[in-house]
């Protein structure tokens, strides 16, 4: 039986996960890379582990930027407990296993999203991860520099890189506005 704090500690902690529980499934969806069923069973996991204490907030970073971190590590935990069990299952089959992708085709409506998604894709890993951090969840690069990781120079270092590579790119494109609306995104010949 749980004393009368302990109760208040997890209703305060469910609180703060439902506050922040749209940030976090966008950012559990981005590390499954657009794949919402895996992605809801990643934040379960989460919520799990939050909530039985096998994951801890101590406070030295804040709460949302603990979290994202997290969410990250169980991730790749995840990804590599797939990995491994599809490394034994090919070896069984001789290597006659087809490659499966379960990403979800909808994930971004649309065009300009579409056409700002693929640019990122083509970024190194890391500087697609700050960027969506910075950008898509409003951390600081202090904060995303925590959740993924690295220091805070490194984390600089790839979120001006990857910046200066999407500015590169969409020096490319152009956007017709009708009437202030956005019609539609297109490459500008050069």
């Amino acid at each position: 039986m749980e004393t009368p704090t302990a109760t208040i500690e997890r209703q305060v902690m469910e609180a703060r996960l439902e506050q922040l529980h749209l940030a976090s499934f966008a950012w559990a969806l981005q590390c499954c890379r657009g794949d919402r069923s895996e992605a809801e069973d990643l934040l379960q996991s989460v919520y799990v582990k939050i909530l039985e204490g096998t994951a801890r907030f101590d406070g030295r970073a804040g709460f949302k930027t603990w979290l994202f971190a997290v969410i990250r590590i169980s991730a790749m935990e995840t990804k590599r407990r797939v990995f491994r069990k599809l490394r034994a299952l090919n070896s069984m089959f001789n290597g006659q296993l087809p490659v499966v992708r379960g990403f979800s085709e909808d994930l971004e409506s649309s065009e300009l999203r579409s056409t700002i998604g693929a640019m990122l894709d083509h970024l190194s890993e890391r500087q697609r991860e700050v960027l969506r951090l910075v950008f898509y969840h409003d951390l600081s690069i202090e904060e995303a520099s925590i959740v993924m990781g690295l220091t805070v120079g490194s984390a600089r270092v790839h979120y001006e890189r990857g910046k200066a590579k999407l500015r590169k790119e969409l020096e490319g494109f152009e956007v017709d506005y009708v009437h202030g609306e956005r019609r539609k995104a297109h490459q500008r010949a050069v």
